[in-house]
């Protein structure tokens, strides 16, 4: 069985734990599971195993006799960047896991340990180095590749940095609210955060709370009786009874109105609620993902959202760099772009020429991967079988008077994300000619949530018209 166990090895842990019983049940488990593995009885044990080998995993309890599991990660972090840590402890809670995920832990898990769960957790740090390892290779071609989670591609260091906590946040089962503009992907953010969790095997649900009448919007959340009210025909489910057991996404939830917040506020601390008609209580095990292009603590001093469920809401803050600070990742994103479409309209895929790559990082992306998802798919709509180059770039791209005037527009570092919507909302407008539908459709919101940001920012609301988008 040694033999196997050694073929099987080529990753390493080590096990930190002042418990004996303890350190002989992981290190079984990890042995079971092909790992080589070498124990630590505390904080000055795990320096001293640092001191003769490395290891690609570090499980550390939190509470020691001789220092806590917080000391063994920051001496792992100065000596062996590139080892993952897992943090143990038998006092869970949410301030702790939060500390533990701003310290830079991979994972954070509770005792009793599931060994199912931690062995799910040794898996992600093992793909984590292959990603790295494949990453170092060079490029076969203008960019290399690296999709991290279906939709999310790249690998500049911003993007890492936002994926790296949303993992850490998905190891708890804290809430999340994730504000970034609009284009970045923050759906595609709250899912891998799901995926990345323990309940990647029960539903993800999601619900825009914009897109949905206001007068609706709370039978939609919380289900009603039949004959709650008129056209209540049945009884039905609202999206928290269908989450129960995953995670329930509430899209732009600074659209939820006034009247609403009280009751979500009340689900979240006590994980309960009644359908609309019902007296019955009915309790759901959820993780809740918020999601705003809205700065939610500007509008709690403007009295348009509750302080208490802000600060319940922002458990784990999180946010996702726009476009224009993750550049590098372009190549990979139009490269993506051009096979999805190949695919798509069963066709070969273009040569994207460098001329093109040089025009795409040349511009800030406003819109961010939304407005360069949609770039592409013109280009390679009207230049199919054609290698794509700078001519194609000049002959499709016109916004605010071309590359050059949009670039001046880029907003310096730090810029506020209500200024940077602000100028976004404007520009868009302005390529839709002041027409808020047309201007709604192009990013991807509802044109109840475009009039109430142009009334958010003063814009004057005669100047926009609204309409039927084209079809």
């Amino acid at each position: 069985m040694n033999s196997t166990i050694e073929e099987k090895s080529e990753s390493s842990v080590l096990v930190v734990d002042d418990e004996p019983g303890m350190r002989t049940a992981l290190r079984a488990n990890f042995l079971r599971h092909g790992w080589r593995v070498e124990t630590a009885t505390g904080v000055r044990d795990a320096a001293r195993a640092f001191e003769l080998t490395s290891f690609d995993l570090v499980v550390s309890d939190i509470r020691m006799r001789d220092g806590d599991g917080f000391e063994v990660m920051c001496s792992v972090q100065k000596n062996s960047p590139t080892t993952a840590v897992i943090l143990l402890t038998a006092f869970g809670s949410v301030p702790e896991a939060v500390e533990s995920m701003r310290s830079g832990a991979f994972d954070y898990l509770t005792k009793p340990v599931s060994f199912e769960q931690l062995q799910a957790a040794a898996a992600r740090v093992m793909k984590r180095i292959s990603e790295t390892t494949v990453a170092a290779k060079p490029p076969s071609k203008i960019v290399n590749e690296e999709i991290v989670s279906p939709g999310i591609i790249g690998r500049s260091p911003s993007l890492l940095q936002a994926l790296q906590r949303a993992r850490a946040a998905a190891s708890t089962d804290a809430d999340v609210l994730i504000e970034a503009e609009s284009g970045t992907g923050k759906e595609l953010m709250a899912r891998f955060i799901h995926q990345s969790s323990d309940r990647s095997r029960k539903p993800f649900i999601a619900v825009n709370c914009a897109a949905v009448p206001e007068h609706l919007l709370e039978s939609e959340l919380f289900g009603h009786a039949k004959g709650a009210f008129t056209g209540a025909n049945a009884a039905k489910a609202g999206k928290f009874e269908l989450a129960d057991g995953g995670t329930l996404l509430l899209d732009e939830i600074g659209e939820m109105p006034l009247n609403l917040q009280p009751k979500l506020l009340r689900i979240l601390q006590e994980r309960e609620f009644e359908r609309l008609g019902e007296s019955r209580s009915i309790h759901v095990d959820i993780r809740v993902i918020a999601t705003t292009n809205a700065s939610l603590a500007s509008m709690v001093e403007q009295g348009r959202f509750r302080s208490d469920l802000y600060y319940r809401l922002n458990v784990i803050p999180l946010s996702i760099p726009g476009l224009r600070e993750r550049l590098e990742d372009i190549p990979a994103l139009a490269k993506h772009f051009a096979e999805k479409f190949a695919v798509e309209r069963d066709c070969s895929v273009p040569e994207l020429d460098a001329s093109f790559i040089e025009r795409l990082q040349a511009y800030s992306w406003p819109g961010n991967v939304r407005e360069l998802a949609n770039f592409m798919c013109r280009v390679l709509s009207l230049n199919q079988g054609r290698t794509i180059d700078a001519d194609c770039f000049h002959r499709e791209f016109h916004p605010m008077g071309g590359v050059q005037a949009a670039s001046r527009s880029l907003p310096a570092p730090g810029t506020p994300i209500s200024v940077i919507e602000k100028m976004h909302l404007e520009n868009t407008l302005a390529l839709a000619n002041g027409n808020r539908t047309h201007a709604a459709v192009m990013l991807g919101i509802s044109l109840r949530t475009m009039r109430n940001k142009i009334r958010e920012y003063g814009l004057p609301p005669r100047r926009y018209a609204s309409c039927q988008p084209h079809p």
